[in-house]
């Protein structure tokens, strides 16, 4: 089995580009693979590696300026998760596009996975998941609304669209690992929003914590490596990946029309051009000719 371990801190980096070739040599010198981002706000990514290769990167982040209250959460893997290691620089290590954001300052109030349940459900309280639609679409808290965005740089101009909606309103919002609302909420009380509330740890802490059969909680938790989906105790879900869009899939979307493996799905079939499909084509004959030779192909988990 192999660790998994997500995390971020928002902290302020003077010089993130000096940190980035020490912490790539850690994940490399440990068999550590994943993406971890660096920016001026801090860090943020996912890793996968032993047990002792994951304690030796944590160590190393908690050890940056700022970072010695890191916080991360971790799950299991039965392939590896990642093929590559990356550490890159970034502007933001969350892309929101507003530069007078700040959750160092403040940001909305911290739920325990324990108490998330009562809040969502009370009268007073608008539930909003603030991921990407794809994600939201296998999978999201009961009575949660969906802004439907495409990347959450677009939720800014979603809630300057929707606000009225909330009038008199407390405002829960929850994300996959908590990260994004560490940035909605710092937004929302910029925008004088008193009420706001967030769920700590994100989904993958409820999951991890709160029984199944007491959970609010319908379908599968989209993230950002070859699982594609964990459930409940954050096992792995059934979820296979499209590599044309990146979209989640159940294993009979294979049967669908559009399907054809590594080129297109039945969701984006008609969203690439031809000389599309002839490039996507060529790559998955190559990851094919590589695991023919035995090779790793340097490139995603194949459905």
């Amino acid at each position: 089995m192999y660790i998994v371990a997500a995390l971020y801190h928002f902290t302020p980096f003077s010089d993130p580009a000096a940190l980035k070739g020490p912490l790539a040599s850690v994940c490399e010198g440990h068999g550590v693979m994943g993406t971890l981002l660096l920016a001026r706000e801090g860090i943020n990514g996912t890793i996968a590696g032993s047990r002792a290769g994951i304690d030796a990167v944590l160590a190393h982040i908690r050890a940056l300026p700022g970072c010695a209250d890191l916080e991360w959460k971790e799950s299991t893997a039965s392939v590896p998760p990642f093929n590559r290691m990356k550490v890159r620089l970034k502007r933001e290590i969350v892309t929101m596009g507003q530069p007078d954001v700040d959750p160092t300052a403040s940001v909305g109030h911290y739920v325990e996975p324990a108490d998330w349940n009562a809040l969502i459900t009370a009268p007073d309280v608008a539930v909003i998941d603030t991921r990407n639609d794809y994600e939201v679409a296998i999978g999201t808290f009961d009575g949660a609304i969906d802004p439907e965005t495409k990347s959450f740089g677009e939720f800014p101009a979603w809630w300057e669209a929707n606000k009225h909606r909330f009038h008199n309103k407390r405002i829960a919002m929850f994300c996959t690992g908590g990260i994004r609302c560490e940035k909605s909420t710092n937004y929302l009380i910029g925008q004088g929003v008193e009420d706001v509330y967030h769920l700590k740890g994100g989904i993958l802490k409820y999951l991890e914590e709160v029984p199944q059969n007491d959970s609010t909680w319908d379908g599968e938790c989209f993230v950002f490596d070859a699982r594609v989906s964990v459930g409940h105790g954050l096992k792995e879900g059934p979820h296979i990946l499209c590599y044309a869009c990146r979209r989640p899939l159940l294993p009979e979307d294979r049967d669908r029309p559009g399907f054809e493996l590594g080129v297109s799905c039945h969701q984006c079939i008609d969203e690439t051009s031809e000389r599309d499909k002839d490039r996507f084509r060529e790559r998955q004959k190559q990851i094919a000719l590589a695991a023919q030779r035995g090779e790793a192909h340097v490139g995603p988990k194949r459905p």
